[in-house]
């Protein structure tokens, strides 16, 4: 955006063939994208090796859609998440494929204002992926240990002084670290409940309106926020946007600023006033080379022409309110309706018929438990019937004939799934566990730990029995063992009695 656009409540407030054939799978079997045989031999790897199973999805429905389609977006702001994307459900009938958020606060907020904004916004976030739309986050950072306030967001800062929030051991770098942290709660809570975010942070850096713009080592700052929430937080549901300013006025071209292919999934282009010039979309094209482009902020809608002279944009994102400061009605219905504008209602995925899980007749609900008197799987107590893996012994027994502490329980069974999908299956433990689902090796936690959750993956095939085994050991002090499962069809919850079919 140019400063002139800037305003406090504005702004805060054979390849083509085969995307083809790809883009009509997704529609008439959409759960071919998240099949991980096809995303692993698809060229849409995330830049972040351990990306969730979700992300590396998004990513492939971008590499999908590209050259085919534009996913529709709009964005909302802090204050309010779903203020402008109800009101484009409103007028047109439809959502956005795309909910562009906000976790940059602007407004003088103090800290608790800042928490509970941002947990509004990971409340709609949640519910929006759970509605089958894609979810991405902006961050209006103020400097670090200021005012959260748009004069900090804009204030210009020296490359003298933006040198000392990029370099370890300052006090500048540790109110960055501490800033970081504390906006990565919130991204672990998406994590945790399964949510992709596009993460697109330090937008438009190559202009010179924000504290972070036209700073000839920038991609210091990027890195050091990719190392930490990638290697210290391990926020593995991120797809890392880049977005520059449309190369004009102030702004300079995109490869001053670019941090590299190693560290951005997604090439997007801010574009205002209608300035949707084509040797913008082949430079940045150029650029990206075969990684997915958007168009990170417009103001204006892009024209059918330029929908057809610039095929590769993925999405676009509206910003906020000029949504209706900078198109008409009647302009935004008509786009709404174009063939190539994808609503969060295009790409729904179809859910499978649920099988209600029946055990045979010569078979009984739960898993075989075993329980040792040491925490190595020897000193066999007692043998006995679980329900389900849902138990917080705390400083307890399991049992009134063994010690507290240093127990182990192995338990054997079947699984028996209701859709023929990719399961997550999860555990929260205190200390060790570890999980086999039909003979392989999904979860290996076997060390001391407290209350940690561990996810693995592994497709079957609903109402098609397979072999299930859990070993848990605690050490000392607290212990807990909990057994979960999660699919596109399947919410999170504890592995229930009648998914559980005893040896």
């Amino acid at each position: 955006m140019t400063t002139k656009m800037i305003q406090i409540l504005g702004k805060a407030g054979v390849r083509k063939k085969v995307v083809s054939l790809l883009f009509l799978l997704s529609l008439v079997a959409p759960n071919f994208l998240f099949h991980p045989q096809a995303a692993a031999s698809a060229t849409s790897v995330p830049v972040n090796p351990q990306a969730t199973i979700e992300a590396k999805a998004v990513l492939q429905k971008l590499y999908v859609v590209s050259g085919v389609s534009t996913i529709s977006g709009q964005h909302d702001y802090l204050e309010s998440p779903d203020e402008w994307t109800n009101q484009l459900k409103g007028w047109t009938g439809k959502f956005p494929g795309l909910h562009g958020y906000e976790f940059g606060a602007v407004l003088a907020q103090n800290e608790n204002q800042l928490a509970q904004q941002r947990q509004k916004v990971v409340n709609s976030a949640i519910a929006w992926n759970k509605a089958g739309g894609l979810v991405t986050i902006s961050y209006h950072q103020s400097i670090p240990g200021t005012c959260l306030c748009w004069s900090n967001v804009q204030r210009n800062m020296s490359q003298a002084e933006f040198d000392k929030y990029v370099t370890p051991g300052t006090p500048q770098y540790a109110k960055l670290i501490d800033d970081l942290d504390k906006t990565a709660v919130y991204l672990e809570k998406l994590k945790e409940a399964g949510v992709p975010v596009l993460w697109r942070p330090y937008h438009e850096m190559n202009g010179d309106w924000f504290w972070w713009g036209k700073k000839n080592n920038f991609s210091a700052l990027w890195t050091i926020m990719y190392d930490r929430f990638v290697h210290v937080h391990k926020l593995n549901n991120l797809l890392w946007v880049w977005s520059p300013n449309a190369p004009n006025g102030n702004a300079e071209p995109f490869k001053a600023t670019y941090p590299g292919a190693s560290k951005v999934d997604v090439l997007a282009v801010d574009i205002y006033d209608n300035d949707y010039n084509p040797d913008y979309y082949k430079s940045i094209t150029q650029l990206a080379g075969d990684k997915p482009v958007a168009i990170g902020e417009n103001g204006e809608l892009p024209s059918a022409a330029v929908l057809k002279d610039q095929p590769r944009w993925a999405y676009f994102m509206t910003w906020g309110k000029m949504l209706t400061e900078n198109n008409k009605k009647e302009e935004i219905k008509s786009f709404y309706s174009h063939s190539k504008i994808l609503s969060r209602e295009s790409f729904l995925p179809i859910k499978q018929p649920q099988i209600q899980p029946i055990s045979p007749p010569d078979k009984k609900n739960g898993l075989r438990a075993e329980y040792f008197d040491n925490k190595d799987l020897t000193g066999l107590l007692e043998t006995k019937v679980d329900d389900k893996i849902d138990f917080n012994w705390s400083t307890s027994a399991p049992l009134p004939s063994m010690q507290a502490d240093t127990f182990s329980v192995r338990w054997t069974g079947k699984l028996l799934p209701a859709y023929s999908e990719t399961y997550q299956i999860s555990t929260l433990s205190d200390d060790g566990i570890r999980v086999w689902v039909n003979g392989k090796l999904v979860i290996d936690s076997w060390f001391n730990q407290s209350w940690v959750e561990r996810t693995g993956s592994i497709a079957l095939t609903a109402g098609v029995p397979v072999d299930l085994k859990v070993e848990y050991y605690d050490n000392q002090n607290g212990a807990a063992a909990k057994l979960m499962w999660k699919s596109p069809s399947q919410p999170k919850e504890i592995i229930p009695a009648n998914a559980l079919l005893l040896p």
